[in-house]
Order: C-alpha cells, then structure tokens, then sequence
C-alpha cells in the first residue's frame, strides 16, 4: 500500500460524525464502520470507494451457491469461493501493515490480518442469508456459522486467515493455548456484537501505531474513533490524554489527564492523585 495521508480536516470530521451516527444506530453496520475507519487512515478513499467495496461485496454475496445446506456446506462453499477462487487469506507479513487492518485495502489485496478477514467473510456470508457470526478467540479472531457455544453440536468455526479452514475442536484449542497459555472457555465462543469487532479492529491499529512512534497520528484518530463508541474502555481517555503529551500538545494533554482525573477520584483517590501528578508534569515541560 503507498503511504496513506489522511483526509483533510473537515473530511476527517465528516467521517467521525458518521462513525458516531452508525455506532449508535440500533443495528450498526460492520462494512460501513470498518469502511468509515479505512477513510479516516486514506485520504484517497472517498465516496465512489466506498460505494464500490460495499458493491463488492454484495457481489462476492451474489456469487455464492443459494442456501447450501447445513452449517458447514456454508462453510465450504464460504471456502471455495473467498479462500481458493478468490484467494483471501493472510500471512505473517501481513501484520507488519497498516492495509492489512484497513476493509478497503483487504478487499484490494485479498489479504489481511484475521479480523479483517473475518469481516469479509461475515459480510458475504450475512448477504448471503447465512447463520454466520464472528468469534473473537484470544488472539486470534474467526468465524463462527450455525448455533453458537461450546456445546452446540452444528456449529463450525471457520478461519479466514488459514483461507477459510474449518476448525476441529482441537484446532481452537491450539490457537487459544498459543496466543494465552490457558485452555479453551466456552466463553470464548460467545458471537461477537459488530461494535465489539470494530473495537477490536481499532485497538490493531493502535498496535500497528505504538510500535511506530513516527506514527502517532494514526494511534491518535484511532482512539478518538474508539471513543464514539457507545461502550467502550474508560482508560482509552487516559492513553489519549498522555498521547497529546508525547506528541506536545502538552495544554491540551494536561487539561485530559486532570479531568480524567476527577472521574478517576470518585473510585481511586490515590490513582487520581498519581495522574495529577503527571498533568503537573506536563506542563512543566513548559517552563
């Protein structure tokens, strides 16, 4: 992918309001918010683009068999067109890059990290007519088709990442065990909510960004996305207000940490009093 440049910013600001409106919206959308976040990254996508990866995907819908049968007849025909026809799947390189996180450019590419992936899958599955649902495994995200849970007996766990892979219980077992140590919960078969994957999605780019400091503009408008989440982490305030310092907007980034402060101290007096701490800091760096 070339070196994306953000929107101009009353783009970036249009976006953000209809991130906002789509998250709180009593069904919201998965393509339109992971779109959304590919706009907020490229400057390039504009409303054409859009437009045509949501065609693309209705298309890639039209081209699977009508109503296959049971659970894993989805999941093979799921496989045979996205996985070997088509060719989406991902590998380790894939998750040193900014696209790989971004709808637009997995839909480009066919490749992506695995949420990515699995939103893809998702989304032709659901237009299809499918009983499809993402799983949000440790580390590690796929997706589910038919009942949900650990002791649904027609539920089959494909990975997207793998090329569409359906998973035997085994499988899911290794690929939680790698990524935590632990052994499998039924918990973690529970289907994801889209805001819980978009979610998810952001905190990729975040990791994308920390690791690249030159780069923080990109972990900045992805936790102001994050944070027009109706449910998400109350630390993300924190992590933004700290980012402002490191990036020197040091006013802006002090008046954060003290307000979040005052919300911290209703629970944590002494926390409070440590985050005070650092906004005096801050702007000392000033004097």
């Amino acid at each position: 992918m070339r070196s994306p440049h953000p929107p101009p910013p009353e783009r970036s600001a249009e976006l953000r309001r209809r991130f906002a409106e789509e998250a709180r919206s009593e069904r919201p959308d998965l393509a339109t918010l992971c779109l959304l976040i590919g706009a907020q990254a490229d400057g390039t996508l504009d409303e054409a683009g859009i437009d045509a990866a949501q065609i693309e995907l209705d298309a890639l819908a039209g081209r699977l068999p009508y109503r296959p049968g049971a659970p894993r007849a989805w999941a093979s025909a799921l496989r045979e067109l996205l996985g070997e026809r088509c060719g989406f799947h991902g590998t380790p390189g894939d998750y040193q890059r900014l696209a790989s996180s971004l709808l637009h450019e997995v839909l480009r590419r066919r490749r992506g990290l695995p949420i990515l992936l699995s939103v893809v899958w998702l989304e032709v599955a659901r237009r299809a007519g499918a009983p499809v649902y993402g799983v949000g495994l440790p580390g590690h995200f796929v997706v589910g088709l038919g009942e949900s849970g650990a002791e649904a007996e027609q539920q089959v766990l494909v990975d997207p990442f793998e090329g569409g892979r359906v998973l035997t219980g085994a499988d899911t077992e290794l690929l939680v065990a790698g990524a935590t140590g632990e052994t499998l919960d039924p918990s973690m078969l529970t289907p994801a909510d889209p805001l819980e994957v978009v979610l998810r999605v952001l905190n990729n780019v975040r990791a994308w960004a920390e690791a690249r400091p030159e780069r923080s503009d990109v972990a900045l408008w992805a936790l102001d996305l994050s944070l027009l989440l109706p449910s998400r982490p109350a630390g993300l305030r924190y992590e933004r207000a700290r980012l402002l310092v490191r990036r020197g907007d040091v006013l802006d980034g002090a008046e954060e940490l003290e307000a979040y402060a005052d919300v911290v101290a209703a629970v944590d007096e002494p926390a409070a009093d440590r985050i005070r701490g650092e906004a005096r800091a801050a702007r000392a760096l000033l004097n």
